[in-house]
C-alpha cells in the first residue's frame, strides 16, 4: 500500500508538472500574440510628400567643343613693342582698354571685354620667335558646336533648352540653342547645331569637351519621389495617407527626370503620399508622418 500510494504522489506530481508547463506556455503564447497584434495595429512612422507638378521633358544626351563667343587674333612684332599687359598671365580686359602700345605710335585697343591669352606658336612657324601671337576671347558665353542625328530634324529649334557639364568642374552651365544648320551633313547623316551657354565664372575656356543635354518636349505634369513608386508585375501603385492610413492606389506613369516620376493617371495635386520605404507599410495600414519632404 505504502507503495502503491508513493507511486499516485509521484505520477499526481508529474502531472502538475506538466500542467503548469501547459499553463506557462498558453500563458506565454498569449503575450506573444497580443504583442504581435499589437504591433500590427501600431503606426507605421513614415516621411510624406506632397504631389504636386514639376517639369519634365526629353532629350538628347551628346557632346561638343566649346568656342569663344567673340574672337579677335592680335600679332605683333616683338621690335616694335614699346609696354602691354602681361600676356603669359591671360589676363581680363575690358572693351576700349589698351592691350599694347606700339613704338610706331599704334595703340591696340580691346573691341569688347575678355580674357587675352598668347596662342601655342611651333617656333619658326608664322614668325613666331619674332611675334607675340594672342587672341581676345569673350567667353563669359560659349558657343558650343554639336551634331544630332538626321532623326532628330523635326524635333530640334532655335530656343530650346540646353544643360552642359564637364568633368573637369562641378555643376550644370545652361543655354539655348541658337543656330541651326541649313543642310543634313550626307556623309554622317547627321545636322549641325549651335547652342550659346552662359560661362559667368569664365572657369570654361574654348576647346573644352562638354556633354551637353538638349531638352524638348517640355510640359508640366504631375510627379512623386521616384522611391514613392511600388510596381508589382506591371502595375504601379502609390501609397496615398487619408486619415493616418495607407491606401495603395494604382497609377499610370510617364517619363522619369531627376529622380522623379511623371504620373499620367491615379492621383491629384496635393494628395500627401508616402515619399519612401514602400517597403514597410502595407495597404490600409496605419501610418504616423515623423517628416514631410519637398
Amino acid at each position: 500500500m505504502k507503495a502503491k500510494k508513493k507511486i499516485i504522489i509521484i505520477l499526481s506530481a508529474i502531472a502538475l508538472i506538466i500542467i503548469a508547463i501547459i499553463g506557462v506556455r498558453a500563458f506565454i503564447a498569449n503575450k506573444i500574440q497580443k504583442a504581435i497584434a499589437a504591433s500590427k495595429n501600431a503606426p507605421v512612422n513614415i516621411i510624406a510628400t506632397k504631389v504636386k507638378s514639376y517639369n519634365f521633358y526629353d532629350d538628347v544626351d551628346t557632346f561638343g567643343t566649346a568656342l569663344a563667343n567673340q574672337t579677335f587674333s592680335i600679332r605683333i612684332k616683338k621690335d616694335n613693342l614699346a609696354d602691354s599687359i602681361d600676356f603669359d598671365k591671360y589676363p581680363s580686359v575690358n572693351k576700349d582698354s589698351i592691350i599694347a602700345n606700339l613704338k610706331d605710335g599704334e595703340v591696340i585697343i580691346a573691341p569688347f571685354s575678355g580674357k587675352v591669352g598668347k596662342r601655342e606658336i611651333t617656333p619658326g612657324i608664322l614668325g613666331g620667335e619674332n611675334s607675340i601671337i594672342a587672341t581676345l576671347d569673350d567667353i563669359k558665353i560659349l558657343k558650343v558646336d554639336v551634331k544630332l542625328p538626321e532623326k532628330y530634324l523635326s524635333i530640334v529649334k532655335k530656343g530650346l533648352r540646353v544643360e552642359a557639364t564637364t568633368g573637369a568642374f562641378p555643376g550644370i552651365y545652361k543655354g539655348t540653342i541658337e543656330n541651326i544648320s541649313s543642310r543634313i551633313d550626307p556623309t554622317t547623316r547627321s545636322i549641325l547645331v549651335q547652342a550659346k551657354i552662359q560661362n559667368p565664372q569664365e572657369n570654361l575656356i574654348p576647346g573644352i569637351l562638354l556633354n551637353t543635354k538638349i531638352i524638348f518636349n517640355e510640359k508640366k505634369s504631375l510627379g512623386v519621389p521616384e522611391e514613392a513608386l511600388l510596381i508589382q508585375g506591371s502595375d504601379k501603385y502609390i501609397f496615398v495617407i487619408i486619415d493616418n492610413t495607407a491606401q495603395q492606389k494604382k497609377v499610370e506613369i510617364g517619363r522619369r527626370n531627376e529622380g522623379r516620376v511623371e504620373i499620367v493617371s491615379g492621383l491629384n495635386e496635393g494628395e500627401t503620399i508616402l515619399a519612401e520605404g514602400t517597403n514597410k507599410i502595407r495597404n490600409k495600414g496605419k501610418v504616423k508622418i515623423v517628416k514631410t519632404v519637398e
